[in-house]
């Protein structure tokens, strides 16, 4: 069966691997001359280390990275608002280096598997074939398309034609040091409240800490033109307990990635015919629980076993349109909801009047421990080879 992959971020290639493990033998085109990861982290919680597990790369995940045993809510002052010990399962939740997880996903694969420089520009469909066009002029005919192009992806404006994703008023920006402050507790997962801003810290392997902050703009393009990005986050944190200064300033100005937060109502159509989406294309997450990355580990897994299940061994393209409309079924109810959980927690924790901030802040102040865990196991118990599809 011919498969191709548009687009070679972190969910693209793990359905490339996953479905290599069924005996497809996809082929991955992105548009990038180079696969060179942002310099950021990326939480691996148990649902996604599960497939990895299963994709041979837990051990060398678990290595590369840091482990989680709790999370803290501190005030931004440095008062401790709450704690809670992260939920005892097979697998921990590991923070990671988006780079060396692209670099072992990369290394699992064959190398003549990866196209680059292919930036898709549309498809076509008959009964039987689906031929991709990229802009290199280039144009390859194939039995089934997957669009993991991300959260602008141009097979979704084909497929679905639905607009551009929401901007949700409010901007992040992330970055790396190479070193763990000596106020850090290491295993510790923190997110610092203020008013319409958050600061959150994980550590990466190799005494490395990863860190992102959320700041309410009500433009994604609104920014201070008369300074620097890390100037004008020491100015929007400078009265912050620390590690929160230190972070910022150690950050290497070339290293600071900004993002306005979108992500999209959910919706029942995935793809039509031969072709489907999946991870940001068609789920795409605001960053609040660190699934975004998990749940397109998750639809790799699925994926591959609807089509082994589905269209093997006749690959006829009816029984193509099975395996990927049973694919969007299983898929559906979960990302939808963990959507909506992301920006739930999101609105809250920008609030940015006083009071509703106090009141946040007493909320999470008398969460207990139990529903704390209640609510992360809902989370992260999924099990993507455990699904009865």
């Amino acid at each position: 069966m011919r498969i191709a992959i548009i687009g070679g971020g972190i969910g693209g290639l793990t359905a490339a691997l996953a479905l290599r493990q069924f005996g497809f033998e996809p082929q991955v085109f992105e548009q990038a001359p180079e696969l060179l990861e942002v310099g950021s982290a990326i939480i691996l919680w148990p649902n996604a280390m599960r497939v990895l597990h299963r994709l041979g790369l837990s051990e060398l995940v678990r290595h590369d990275g840091g482990v989680l045993r709790e999370a803290r809510w501190l005030n931004q002052d440095g008062r401790l608002i709450n704690r809670f010990a992260l939920p005892e399962t097979d697998f921990p939740a590991v923070v990671l280096h988006r780079a060396r997880l692209q670099e072992e996903l990369l290394r699992a694969l064959p190398p003549d598997s990866i196209h680059l420089g292919h930036l898709f520009e549309s498809f076509a469909q008959n009964s039987d074939v689906v031929a991709a066009k990229f802009t290199n002029g280039s144009s390859r005919e194939f039995d089934l398309l997957i669009g993991a192009d991300g959260l602008h992806s141009h097979v979704r404006a084909q497929l679905l034609n639905d607009g551009p994703p929401t901007y949700r008023d409010y901007v992040a920006w992330r970055g790396v040091v190479d070193f763990t402050p000596k106020s850090l507790t290491r295993a510790s997962a923190i997110e610092i409240y203020g008013n319409g801003k958050r600061f959150g810290i994980g550590p990466l392997g190799f005494d490395k800490v990863g860190w992102w902050v959320s700041v309410n703009r009500h433009s994604p393009n609104a920014e201070a033109h008369d300074m620097s990005p890390r100037d004008e986050l020491l100015r929007l944190f400078a009265d912050w307990c620390e590690p929160v200064p230190e972070l910022i300033r150690a950050t290497p100005l070339s290293a600071l990635i900004r993002n306005p937060v979108f992500d999209r109502q959910p919706v029942r159509k995935w793809g039509e015919g031969s072709v489907t989406l999946m991870g940001d294309a068609i789920h795409p997450l605001t960053p609040n629980l660190g699934q975004g990355g998990c749940l397109a580990i998750e639809d790799a897994a699925i994926l591959a076993r609807c089509l082994s299940k589905y269209a093997a061994p006749t690959n006829s393209a009816s029984s193509l349109a099975v395996a990927l409309r049973k694919f969007e079924m299983l898929r559906f109810a979960r990302t939808a909801a963990v959507a909506r959980g992301s920006r739930i927690y999101g609105i809250v924790g920008q609030w940015e009047n006083r009071r509703a901030a106090g009141l946040r802040r007493l909320a999470l102040s008398i969460v207990p421990n139990a529903l704390t865990q209640r609510l992360m196991r809902w989370l992260v118990d999924y099990d993507a080879y455990g699904i009865n599809i």
